[in-house]
């Protein structure tokens, strides 16, 4: 048994890192195909407004870049080079990509943290409150609060947070992770969790319908099903059957769904970081899109396909995993 379990470990451990090396494969090369396609000049980019180059000095800075090399031999050039770790050195911040993303990672990983477990509980709870209700008012409030959530952007909840929150009534700072003007060292952690406070909140609102609502229509079938109507005659309440039968069943798709959300989580936290002026990733890559930084803005790239990837790759693997019936059938 042990021997299987074993071989069945390994098995799974060989299918995951064929599936991340494809997708690595597949986004460097859509990812480097796309750049060489856009109207970015990376000489230019580097160069800047620095009029006094001549061309034969910027020819000298492709020659030394291998810009002047076919794409073939750029990108395997690259391609070698990241898969050493090596991403290169970006423009903007004079640093190695790496080193760069390492320092507004933490930032956007917290963000993104607190925001995923806030609208996964909210949506849960909601969802669980509208089931139980089906077709009254409850159920018909949260249906259309989480219609119009789902509708609305992450940038106009941000800007609607930012007046009401920030300037109508100043209960939290406009932006930034920190107070300005305050090194690293001497902001204290109740600082970094009021300033997160509303780009949390824009950033998991808009998530939270997605859950609600399927939560209340697993719910609502669930309290439909012949052996709740059974337990409904012999009287025992509402709120027992539901904790009893209702919670296991509905349990697993809602966590499912949470952990496929992380594509829509990191995109909803660029526009959530650029509003707030939060220093992450988000931020970063718009920066790095503006201002032409292409080793940093194929870093970065790089890096959220393959959190993308993790966050898939849990919601399989907890699929799986506790739904015994689908977890018989992959092992038979």
């Amino acid at each position: 048994m042990e021997i299987i379990q074993l071989v069945g470990a390994v098995r799974e451990g060989a299918r995951f890192i064929l599936k991340a090396a494809i997708l690595f494969v597949a986004v460097s090369i859509a990812a480097f195909t796309l750049i060489r396609l856009s109207p970015i000049d990376p000489v230019q980019a580097y160069i800047g407004a620095d009029a006094s180059v001549s061309i034969e000095q910027r020819s000298l800075i492709a020659e030394r870049w291998g810009l002047d090399q076919p794409p073939l031999t750029q990108f395997l050039k690259w391609f070698s080079a990241i898969c050493r770790g090596d991403l290169g050195v970006s423009i903007i911040f004079r640093q190695p990509v790496l080193t760069v993303i390492g320092q507004r990672a933490l930032a956007s990983l917290a963000l993104m943290g607190s925001a995923w477990l806030f609208s996964g509980v909210l949506g849960f709870l909601l969802g669980v409150l509208a089931g139980a209700y089906h077709g009254k008012w409850p159920d018909r409030v949260i249906k259309t609060w989480c219609l119009l959530l789902s509708s609305a952007p992450v940038f106009w909840l941000a800007l609607i947070l930012m007046i009401l929150l920030a300037v109508t009534f100043p209960l939290f700072p406009l932006g930034l992770a920190a107070p300005a003007g305050k090194l690293n060292t001497e902001v204290r952690l109740w600082e970094r969790l009021h300033h997160l406070v509303l780009p949390c909140l824009a950033l998991s609102l808009t998530g939270v319908s997605s859950i609600a609502m399927q939560t209340r229509q697993k719910l609502a079938e669930v309290l439909e099903s012949d052996y709740v109507l059974y337990a409904i005659t012999r009287g025992e309440p509402k709120w027992t059957i539901i904790r009893r039968h209702g919670l296991r069943n509905i349990a697993l798709p809602a966590l499912t769904l949470q952990f496929l959300s992380f594509s829509e989580l990191f995109g909803g936290s660029v526009l959530a970081e650029q509003v707030f002026a939060y220093p992450g990733l988000g931020r970063t890559i718009v920066q790095a899109g503006m201002q032409s930084d292409i080793p940093l803005l194929l870093g970065i790239t790089l890096f959220s396909a393959l959190f993308v990837f993790i966050g898939n790759t849990i919601a399989d693997g907890l699929y799986h995993r506790l739904n015994p019936e689908i977890q018989r059938n992959h092992d038979g």
